[in-house]
């Protein structure tokens, strides 16, 4: 699943500089262009105007597409009319497209980026929030997607119902709003300003008042009652999400008022740590504190990447303040993460992996997650403590250097309190820039200190040559669509199904309408190669390395 991380490994020949609207972009149509920089520059405008003026649907983008956008597909099949929220979808598109604009000042991108934003301000909920989704079709088409093709997705529960609602998971708010922030900083025009406050309205009104957030806004569950959703989250890094987003906000907008609610958001990863001996976190808590569980394979449990995660947040919240309270307690964290660490017999069932996902509250013993039957109407989820045949679609085993978070905390604790603030976003007073670039490399706190530059490694001649000579006569990189889904046929069958041939697979039978890789498809499909087509992350990425290759260095 790419969601959050999905194009974070562009490389940067240069020192990223700032922008919040007072940086001027590179150079644009009738200015002067170096003659060996024409090929790239003409490759990127061809693959931005088929992507904007083919690929788009009124501004939206899903993740995948086949040649003739007959089939098109986000996280499960979309219809043409949909777009997607959820990166690498059009959120992310927005930001390619303005990074573009800033290193060619060529106004054709702005113009994309203008029309991603416009895209997203209508498929922007009452609340100030998105969902994954929106239908530019109305709301019955989305509903009659919701009652066909998300209902019988089986491992993708939260698709199975239509809530009406906005969420944080999976970055799609999270990302949305960031766009919106960029777009009214670069020319301050207000068509953004409105949505742009509604987005941050959003994450302030759904704060609840021990600082942490629910997975979806404003709070409902199946048939109108609160469910899984109304917990406190830290799964997908909701929290961590919001904080960074804020601490934007009061950078480039100077809305110091945002700096209670970042207050309160960081010391709610202090609250909810567990107590001895098991000092950890899970993926949700209930009101009154308490691990809770989620979709039916994501049990009631402490989980070590969420454990791991909140320990790094710690340590940046420490880094920004110099408030020992949020460093306390991480070596409990760490013993305890070293303590659970799976075992060398089990390295051969989960290679390349140091601990299980889930630990069984009070007894430190993992619980692996299991399922029965060939669809969402026969099928279900159950966990127990055998390691044998986990699902496949969610990782039962976590791969954490728990070495470097201890050296990464010891080396903080051992700053003096100046130099461990200095710079910190959290002292700096009235607006300030934000990083010019969003779509090369994910934007991360230390991104955001007073001086800090953005730097990675060089792209190469033969890099950028090579996608120069693979963007095709159409206009885009011809891409293998790895994940595809089974056409929406009707509810599967309800007999039970008692072979354990979907036990580890990503799809079930026929039926299911949940993705997967035609390259690991069930042993009862007919085989089958992935089909060529359109690829909103490859053209990203692309996009990238040219955008660092053609840039001048700042």
């Amino acid at each position: 699943m790419k969601r959050r991380t999905f194009a974070m490994s562009i490389l940067l020949p240069f020192a990223l500089a700032a922008c919040g609207g007072d940086s001027e972009p590179g150079p644009g149509p009738g200015q002067e262009v170096p003659p060996e920089m024409v090929p790239y520059l003409d490759a990127m405008k061809r693959a931005a105007t088929f992507m904007s003026e083919e690929v788009a649907y009124k501004g939206g983008y899903v993740w995948s597409y086949l040649p003739d956008l007959s089939r098109s597909w986000g996280e499960m099949e979309a219809k043409r009319t949909m777009l997607w929220v959820q990166p690498p979808g059009t959120p992310s598109m927005g930001h390619l497209y303005l990074d573009a604009y800033h290193a060619t000042g060529d106004e054709l991108y702005y113009k994309a980026a203008e029309q991603v934003a416009l895209a997203l301000i209508e498929a922007q909920h009452e609340a100030g929030g998105w969902n994954y989704i929106y239908d530019f079709a109305g709301e019955e088409s989305l509903k009659d997607w919701y009652d066909t093709i998300g209902k019988n997705g089986w491992r993708l529960e939260e698709f199975q119902h239509y809530y009406g609602n906005a969420t944080f998971d999976d970055a799609g708010t999270a990302v949305a709003s960031q766009l919106l922030l960029r777009m009214y900083l670069e020319k301050k025009d207000e068509r953004f300003r409105g949505p742009l406050y509604k987005a941050i309205g959003f994450v302030t009104e759904s704060q609840y008042e021990g600082g942490g957030w629910p997975q979806r806004f404003p709070l409902m569950g199946k048939g109108g009652e609160p469910d899984y959703t109304s917990h406190i989250t830290f799964n997908d890094d909701v929290a961590g999400e919001n904080i960074k987003f804020l601490i934007m906000c009061h950078l480039a907008l100077g809305e110091s008022q945002l700096l209670g609610n970042i207050e309160r958001a960081m010391d709610n990863f202090v609250a909810l740590q567990q107590p001895a001996p098991q000092p950890a976190w899970g993926l949700q808590f209930t009101q009154d504190g308490k691990p809770a569980g989620a979709r039916t394979y994501e049990p009631e449990a402490l989980t070590t990447h969420t454990t791991a995660n909140n320990i790094q947040q710690l340590l940046n919240f420490y880094n920004m303040t110099g408030d020992e309270k949020y460093i306390a307690r991480v070596p409990e964290a760490l013993d305890w993460l070293d303590k659970v660490r799976l075992p060398s017999e089990l390295l051969e069932i989960f290679p390349d992996r140091t601990h299980p996902t889930y630990i069984e509250i009070g007894t430190d013993i993992p619980l692996y997650v299991h399922r029965r039957g060939s669809n969402v109407v026969n099928g279900e989820y159950y966990f127990d403590k055998d390691p044998a045949k986990p699902i496949g679609h969610y990782g039962q085993a976590r791969k954490l250097d728990v070495d470097a978070m201890r050296a990464r905390y010891e080396e903080l604790a051992a700053m003096s309190p100046e130099a461990l603030t200095a710079g910190s976003p959290l002292k700096i007073t009235g607006p300030a820039a934000l990083p010019r670039y969003f779509s090369l490399r994910e934007v991360k706190l230390e991104d955001l200190y007073a001086g800090a530059t953005m730097t990675t490694a060089p792209v190469t001649a033969e890099d950028a040559q090579r996608l120069v000579g693979e963007l095709n006569a159409e206009g885009y990189w011809s891409t293998k669509i790895t994940m595809i889904t089974n056409p929406y046929k009707g509810p599967g069958a309800a007999e039970p199904f008692v072979e354990d041939t979907y036990a580890t697979t990503h799809v079930g039978d026929r039926n299911d309408t949940s993705p997967y890789d035609p390259a690991k498809a069930p042993a009862t499909y007919p085989a089958e190669e992935s089909p060529m087509g359109i690829s909103v992350e490859s053209f990203i990425k692309n996009m990238g390395v040219l955008i660092s290759y053609v840039a001048p260095v700042q």
